[in-house]
């Protein structure tokens, strides 16, 4: 098969999704632009930050595209690329699109708050805690992953040589002072957007090549772990108009660049696929056998659906929505962008069989071998995909901090929902101990980590479903199309971590194996807590 007809299909899927299938969630949501958001109505410039579209988009995409979107897919094709494509485009248009969109718009008539505040509306106080006990966990697992997987691709090891991460780390930290500039003269001193952007663009590729040139940061993987745990501090408690937004925003360009560089590349080259179409249910690997169902949907833990996705969406997006016509770009728009990333990365791998290394080494090496095609030299491209691989990242990592930080202060919110001024509501408390208990998993890794978040982060997509579900049922909406996806990602990551369960304490992984017991816990009771709602809400309904 022809890459090229994958990848066209693809995008022109997602045009007509996005043009039909969106404007019916629209009309059934009720989206309504005369209706002012929490951006406006609560506005503090700190959280609550009105902000254009495009520059919304720019950030809510460049947070929700972390490593998973390239990872996933990579890691899936063990199963043979068709049924990991089909995952990815069915998956984006009817399960993640509708997941992002309705998490994002839920928030915003929920006065910007958090997937666990709209579920203490409908479903109780009780509800609320299990599932921000159930979303923090989570996030603590993210925020351990990526930290682990950013420190790994920046980390210079001098006995090797190779100075690609050095280049790529050195570019990023210019990136972050560079960032804070842009938000200060945009934010602060008015400087006319479209001049910035396009001078801030400039100045970004301007420290790709100071990164190339000379990397003068070169540290350890322990060297970056330290680094990248202040930095989500900082990112975390630091105004939204500082860092997180201008930061997100310029970062988009570059993820759009390396979007387009591969697309072009494809249309160029048209490399064929050489990887088998598929390779059956059951695929051995070393002593274990992996099987399609359920670990193909929670391998692929972005490119599809992602529950962080509905995080970001309620966490930092939905405080930022200038009208609630943009919740259709940034959301279901934003997912769709996603999908296109994810169809690049199974070609990445499909078409280059012969990529051998870590994930992002597999991916930046097949989109420099398409990029060579229109003149960038393999090397040149290699160190900017690796950055932009690491810009998706740590974008994501900074955006998962702060929203755990959200979660944890919420715990000490009083039962009808406004904050306490207790130790534990204080930001920078909240934030250490997120960041904190982060650090405790750091040890064991991204590769042992990654299999737990995928199966927590792709239940959490199923949750937020689940407090989507029960909003549009209690308002009198049409709840079929979050209901249906919701059903399929319960029967599919609770399986998925029973087997986890079994793996995690076969290998002696206790505190990973006990995580996993907890999330099952958790999700169980907290479907069950939400189904007797539902039920009896029903119930008064007839009888009423």
């Amino acid at each position: 098969m022809n890459s090229l007809v994958l990848l066209l299909l693809g995008g022109i899927l997602f045009v007509i999704a996005y043009t039909t299938y969106g404007a019916f969630l629209a009309k059934a949501w009720g989206i309504d632009p005369t209706k002012k958001t929490p951006a406006h109505t609560m506005r503090d410039d700190i959280d609550y930050c009105p902000c254009t579209p495009n520059v919304l988009l720019g950030h809510h995409f460049s947070s929700i595209a972390g490593a998973g979107p390239i990872t996933g897919p990579i890691q899936a094709a063990i199963f043979g690329w068709v049924p990991v494509y089909l995952w990815i485009v069915i998956g984006s248009i009817f399960v993640g699109g509708v997941h992002d969109w309705g998490a994002l718009f839920a928030s915003v008539r929920h006065k910007g708050n958090s997937i666990g505040e709209i579920i203490r509306e409908n479903l109780g106080q009780k509800a609320k805690t299990l599932f921000n006990t159930y979303a923090w966990l989570t996030i603590v697992l993210i925020v351990a992953a990526f930290t682990d997987i950013c420190a790994g691709t920046f980390a210079y090891d001098p006995t090797v040589g190779d100075l690609t991460g050095a280049r790529a780390g050195t570019a990023s930290v210019l990136f972050i002072f560079l960032a804070m500039a842009f938000g200060y003269l945009v934010y602060r001193k008015g400087a006319n957007l479209t001049v910035s952007s396009i001078v801030g663009v400039a100045l970004l590729f301007f420290c790709i090549f100071l990164g190339y040139k000379f990397p003068f940061i070169q540290l350890s993987k322990m060297g970056w772990n330290v680094i990248l745990v202040l930095y989500i501090f900082a990112a975390s408690t630091l105004p939204v108009w500082l860092l997180l937004q201008p930061r997100d925003y310029l970062c988009s360009f570059l993820l759009y660049a390396m979007l387009i560089g591969g697309v072009l590349g494809v249309i160029i080259v048209r490399p064929t696929m050489v990887i088998p179409a598929s390779t059956g249910f059951a695929v051995a690997q070393g002593n274990t056998t992996s099987y399609l169902f359920p670990i193909l949907f929670v391998t692929v833990a972005c490119g599809a659906i992602s529950g962080f996705h509905s995080l970001v969406g309620s966490g930092t997006s939905s405080k930022q929505v200038d009208n609630e016509k943009d919740t259709k770009l940034i959301g279901y728009g934003g997912m769709l962008i996603e999908g296109l990333v994810a169809i690049l990365a199974l070609i990445s791998i499909g078409a280059f069989q012969g990529a051998s290394g870590t994930p992002a080494a597999i991916f930046s090496s097949g989109i420099a071998t398409l990029m060579s095609s229109f003149g960038i030299p393999v090397e040149v491209g290699k160190v900017f995909v690796i950055l932009a691989f690491s810009a998706f990242a740590l974008t994501s990592l900074d955006t998962a901090t702060r929203i755990g930080r959200y979660v944890f202060q919420e715990f000490f919110d009083k039962a009808d929902g406004t904050a306490t001024k207790s130790v534990g509501s204080n930001m920078y408390v909240a934030t250490a101990v997120t960041v904190g208990s982060s650090c405790v998993l750091l040890m064991y890794g991204y590769t042992k980590i990654w299999p737990i978040f995928g199966s927590a982060n792709q239940l959490l997509a199923g949750l937020a479903l689940l407090s989507i579900t029960v909003w549009l049922a209690n308002s009198g909406r049409n709840y079929k199309m979050t209901m249906i996806p919701m059903i399929f990602m319960f029967a599919v990551t609770l399986s998925a971590l029973l087997i986890l369960i079994k793996n995690f304490f076969g290998a002696g992984n206790i505190i990973l194996g006990i995580i996993a017991i907890l999330l099952f816990i958790l999700s169980v009771v907290l479907i069950y807590t939400a189904t007797n709602t539902m039920k009896n809400r029903k119930s008064k309904d007839l009888g009423a």
